[in-house]
């Protein structure tokens, strides 16, 4: 395959899915005042809470001002409450509230649906092929950009 093709570049198809996604869950969680760029974080702080700002970032591997912007909407809107970390006195531990316990069943649901659709007419084999392969671009884009800054 010659990925100097347009319809051979694996970033492209990435994008695109990325862009689908992004669409879908706003879509799915738009009454929940819950947008693209804050899902993501309430789904880690879902299944670990009290985390600090900087494990949430690097879990997502976002930086850290994107993650200030999306936690303190998340804020705003009363998904979450940050508290000062015991330990570190200049660090925040997030802690999610009872309004953000009421959407996880939609905000897993959504996620979930997605993932059904994306993979629709796959066989379990492909399916699992295809997390192999992600999960390994995945791990090759971070080894590079871990030795491209040091």
């Amino acid at each position: 395959m010659d990925l100097k093709e347009n319809n051979a570049s694996i970033g492209k198809w990435i994008s695109i899915l990325h862009r689908y996604a992004q669409c879908y869950i706003s879509k799915e969680l738009k009454e929940y005042n819950i947008g693209s760029g804050q899902y993501p974080f309430l789904a880690v702080l879902l299944r670990e809470d009290g985390i600090s700002q900087e494990e949430l970032s690097c879990r997502l591997h976002i930086d850290k001002g994107t993650t200030a912007r999306a936690i303190k909407k998340l804020e705003i809107e009363e998904y979450i409450v940050r508290k000062v970390d015991e330990k570190d006195k200049r660090a925040y531990k997030i802690y999610i509230t009872e309004k953000a316990l009421k959407v996880k069943p939609a905000l897993f649901e959504a996620l979930k649906n997605w993932t059904d659709i994306l993979a629709t007419g796959f066989i379990q084999k492909e399916k699992e092929e295809v997390i192999e392969i992600l999960e390994k671009m995945a791990s090759n884009a971070a080894l590079y950009m871990m030795n491209e800054h040091q």
